[in-house]
């Protein structure tokens, strides 16, 4: 059972250009649907982010964070504990900025920017320094590649089963011709429609799947081997190759990292 919680609005939110947050929210953890009057970008800094923006799913990792437009309704839900912080940016501003959800690839400013934010609890910058860094953080994902979805997702009468079950079973290595038969069409059929209506193919979806999950299970402190192992790959080097064309790191450099930040 999900514990759910009713966002609560920051006092005087309407008085800055800029302000921010940094929450942490436990496991099965559920934000009621809410919206509000600016903009926000919500950077995830360990597992995985599931919002839902007005009918539409945006999964992300670390490193893309998800942009919220002014007054567009959300909710969120946290399989696992997840911590994040808010960039908050006034309406005014936000008109160069996309008008639907999304999420962003910002670069490496954008999350040292927050990064150090984050460190002095900066919550409403105030002085001419952290101001310059809130214009330079808003100016960096305002030039940012926008990316509909991490990880897409389809009601599609053949396509919405296959990604229900992989969701629920990452180590699943049915392939997409055995999945074809069991929904009872042709593996053409499916590969048509996952690069329709997913944009990528099967084997890619199911490789950021398995990204996500195995962002996760690093986080909680299993070994590359084990993760490789729970994810359904026959060896820790095939787990690295898939991570490495993911993140452009290794699976051991990642979770090395993400242990310095604790």
């Amino acid at each position: 059972m999900s514990h759910q919680l009713t966002y609560q609005e920051p006092q005087l939110a309407d008085n800055f250009r800029f302000f921010l947050r940094y929450e942490q929210s436990n496991a099965k953890t559920e934000y009621l649907p809410h919206a509000h009057a600016w903009g926000q970008a919500i950077f995830v800094k360990c597992n995985v982010l599931e919002m839902h923006v007005e009918g539409q799913r945006l999964l992300t990792p670390t490193d893309l964070p998800i942009w919220i437009p002014p007054g567009k309704q959300h909710a969120s839900y946290n399989l696992k504990q997840a911590y994040f912080r808010t960039f908050n940016i006034a309406a005014a501003l936000c008109g160069e900025l996309p008008a639907q959800a999304c999420l962003l690839k910002v670069g490496p400013i954008a999350s040292a920017i927050m990064e150090d934010c984050a460190e002095r609890q900066v919550l409403n910058p105030q002085t001419a320094q952290d101001l310059r860094l809130c214009e330079v953080l808003y100016d960096q994902l305002h030039k940012a590649e926008v990316q509909t979805s991490y990880l897409p997702y389809s009601s599609d009468k053949y396509l919405a089963p296959i990604l229900q079950a992989l969701e629920q079973n990452p180590a699943d290595n049915t392939t997409l011709a055995q999945w074809a038969q069991r929904v009872y069409t042709t593996e053409r059929t499916l590969a048509r429609r996952c690069r329709a209506l997913l944009g990528m193919s099967f084997s890619e979806w199911r490789q950021r799947l398995r990204f996500l999950h195995a962002i996760s299970l690093l986080e909680q402190g299993k070994t590359v081997q084990d993760t490789a192992l729970d994810l359904g790959y026959s060896s820790a080097s095939a787990l690295i190759v898939m991570f490495q064309q993911q993140s452009g790191t290794t699976p051991e450099r990642y979770r090395q990292s993400q242990a310095a930040k604790i």
